[in-house]
């Protein structure tokens, strides 16, 4: 395997907690602020820094709203987003072929 390979990982998305963030959204077409937060069991300000992050990237997209009376800010995948975490998925399976002993 080339060591390059690993170079080409995104360090953005490849941190685990912004992986995690990634995974959930990739899954499902958007997420409230609360329903990420306690599914990845993560604190306001770490989640916050982290949506930051990937918001920063252009991998994420934050929505505010009101929804009876209460604000509510949800998070999605941008088309961006979608494909560099389909690109490092990928990448991933990549090294993991080519590092899997042979059965």
């Amino acid at each position: 395997m080339d060591p390059e390979t690993f170079q080409q990982l995104d360090k953005v998305i490849h941190e685990k907690g912004r992986m995690a963030i990634m995974s959930l959204l990739a899954a499902r077409r958007e997420w409230s602020f609360s329903e990420l937060k306690d599914n990845l069991g993560m604190t306001d300000g770490n989640l916050t820094t982290h949506i930051k992050t990937l918001q920063k990237a252009g991998f994420v997209a934050v929505t505010k709203s009101f929804q009876s009376r209460r604000s509510l800010t949800t998070c999605s995948l941008t088309e961006a987003g979608r494909a560099a975490f389909s690109k490092h998925l990928d990448l991933l399976e990549q090294i993991l072929r080519a590092h899997r002993p042979a059965e």
